[in-house]
């Protein structure tokens, strides 16, 4: 944290300080600048206010990933990017407690977010930053956790076993002071394998690493598992000893949020790993998949499981194959069962293939034409068409809507016509005026 943040930050830590942040409205945009204005008119210090409405806009925005605690928070920019989601890092902490964990170190704290969750599900914590002011948000956010205790201090120095510590976690720091994004995990900071070592000196260790790691180089004694909430893949965890009951290897987690018959919401999950989708063997990361024609429905497997290289788990728990085996889209004869999610076998967004053709852009927007699309959703996998730039080539014109698919079928182009089985069968829900997706994945 540079200077400037960290003088913001005494600012606001100052009883003067915080009275006024927690007095501040709910935060408003088109309201923002008038109320800065207001403040400093009734001769708040003009470095408070803007201190203030900055955390009034990061509590806002900290909403989406720990509910109405971001209300109570202290939040940096980084750290609010960083922070785990509340409701994967209930996940975390449940993995330590399943594993008779009672004293934790999270080594790379930040603003305290997994911390916070550890301490109230009743572990113990011993939290680090090497960040003064940061550790000192993280202190602000633990307040109501004694059973926690922050530290300035690199993590990696602890006397883990001075300290009783019984289990460590650490999220290492993926991007520079910049904030660019940083690829090899030997940058991290602190680097990944210096973490991973610590398994030599405490048995149950976890880190957080970015979703987008390469399957290269992990470990082969700790699972790694990739996971997503409500369709978007928000990290990876590596996983070791204890905290990795059902042993080695990769594995998925999707997360989908809902709201229950009594109106509250609830997290509805559903863990993907080989063998344990299907009730068979466990073949490892290697089951070849069918590949063939296309049939009367598509899925599409959630990120997570494209991440974890599971796709043919999920083509053979959908009872399907795939169109191409470097492609992530699983055909079927019959639809597959729609879970509370939304999701087709709790993995995987389904479709009704209503027509395919091999892709002309001519034939194409002859055939939308004559069907009177004039709103389209474009996805693709495994095709270097760019979807804008293909709808202003159609220059579609009409009152209907339509959903086409750009891929592989057997090594060739084809533009599949389908239809959103959540829009058509089981209400709205993903798929349904989803946006484009652009991502090819194997």
């Amino acid at each position: 944290m540079d200077a400037e943040a960290a003088e913001s930050l005494t600012k606001l830590l100052r009883p003067e300080g915080w009275a006024l942040l927690n007095a501040l409205p709910p935060y408003d945009p088109h309201q923002a600048m008038a109320l800065a204005a207001g403040l400093r008119a009734k001769g708040v210090d003009p470095g408070l206010a803007a201190a203030a409405m900055t955390q009034s806009r990061l509590r806002a925005k900290g909403r989406e990933k720990f509910g109405e605690f971001a209300d109570g928070m202290l939040f940096t920019q980084a750290g609010l990017e960083q922070a785990t989601r509340l409701v994967v890092a209930a996940r975390h902490a449940q993995r330590y407690l399943t594993a008779g964990v009672t004293h934790v170190a999270d080594l790379t704290c930040g603003i305290g977010a997994d911390a916070m969750t550890f301490a109230g599900m009743g572990l113990r914590v011993l939290a680090a930053d090497v960040d003064e002011a940061t550790a000192s948000v993280a202190t602000v956010n633990l307040r109501h956790h004694p059973e926690a205790v922050v530290r300035h201090a690199d993590g990696l120095t602890l006397d883990l076993a001075a300290e009783g510590v019984d289990g460590v976690y650490a999220d290492p720091a993926r991007r520079t002071r910049s904030g660019s994004r940083i690829v090899d995990p030997k940058a991290y900071a602190p680097p990944l394998d210096a973490v991973w070592a610590l398994r030599d000196r405490v048995a149950a260790v976890g880190i957080k690493v970015g979703p987008g790691i390469s399957h290269n180089g992990l470990p082969q004694d700790a699972e790694t598992q990739w996971v997503s909430v409500d369709g978007d893949v928000v990290e990876a965890g590596i996983w070791f000893g204890p905290l990795a009951p059902d042993g080695p290897g990769r594995s998925a987690l999707v997360l989908r949020q809902v709201t229950g018959p009594d109106g509250a919401p609830t997290t509805l999950a559903r863990a993907v790993r080989p063998g344990a989708l299907s009730g068979g063997p466990d073949d490892g990361p290697d089951l070849v998949p069918d590949v063939g024609a296309v049939g009367q429905y598509l899925y599409e497997p959630d990120g997570a499981v494209i991440r974890a290289g599971l796709v043919a788990y999920a083509a053979q728990d959908l009872h399907g194959r795939l169109l191409d085996r470097t492609i992530a889209y699983v055909t079927t004869d019959a639809p597959a069962p729609v879970r509370e999610n939304g999701l087709a076998a709790g993995l995987a967004t389904g479709y009704r293939v209503l027509d395919t053709m091999p892709f002309g852009l001519k034939r194409l927007r002859a055939y939308l034409r004559e069907r009177g699309v004039g709103r389209l959703t474009i996805k693709k996998r495994g095709t270097a068409v760019v979807p804008e730039q293909l709808r202003k080539q159609l220059d579609l014109r009409g009152d209907g809507e339509g959903t086409i698919i750009l891929t592989r079928v057997g090594g060739a182009q084809q533009v599949l016509v389908v239809e959103p089985l959540a829009r058509t069968t089981h209400g709205t829900g993903p798929g349904a005026g989803a946006p484009d997706d652009q991502g090819d994945a194997a």
